[in-house]
């Protein structure tokens, strides 16, 4: 009883492991350390980040998010036009296979656009992104808010 307790224990520790590390699969895909800065006094509207992995062999695109914190949850990406930085909604983006995708500051991101309780925006607090692939689905991740971004090692490797 004892060996087959602790062999059971063995082997659910990877998944025990996976499920603490902000880790969220679909099909092929991998999302990792989904995040969002803490809502500043007044904002209006607030990003949500993450990271996708795609270790398929053929690309899947994200379609769409939704979050029940927000009346619209949008994918947006920020671009050059001229001298000046713009940000523009954009209607999916392409996961490329066995590559990824970073939703970054300046870069893809998802804006929540009429925010309904602002208290769950606050640092140490959590709230669901469900997130709509083509290929792979709807999955679910829980998005960690925080005062700063995650230490830039954590997307370094």
């Amino acid at each position: 009883m004892l060996k087959s307790s602790l062999l059971l224990a063995a082997l659910l520790m990877p998944v025990f492991s996976a499920a603490n590390a902000d880790d969220y699969k679909a099909g092929e895909l991998l999302v990792s350390d989904p995040w969002s800065r803490e809502l500043p006094p007044n904002a209006p509207t607030v990003a949500a980040y993450f990271v996708i992995h795609n270790d398929g062999k053929t690309p899947d695109r994200l379609l769409g998010v939704e979050t029940p914190v927000a009346d619209k949850a949008e994918l947006h990406e920020h671009v050059m036009q001229g001298d000046l930085m713009k940000m523009q909604q954009v209607t999916s983006v392409a996961v490329p296979a066995n590559g990824e995708l970073t939703f970054a500051p300046m870069a893809y991101h998802v804006m929540l656009l009429g925010l309904k309780d602002r208290s769950l925006l606050a640092d140490g607090k959590h709230f669901p992104l469900t997130l709509t692939f083509e290929k792979a689905g709807r999955v679910e991740v829980q998005v960690s808010v925080q005062k700063a971004p995650p230490h830039a090692h954590n997307h370094a490797q």
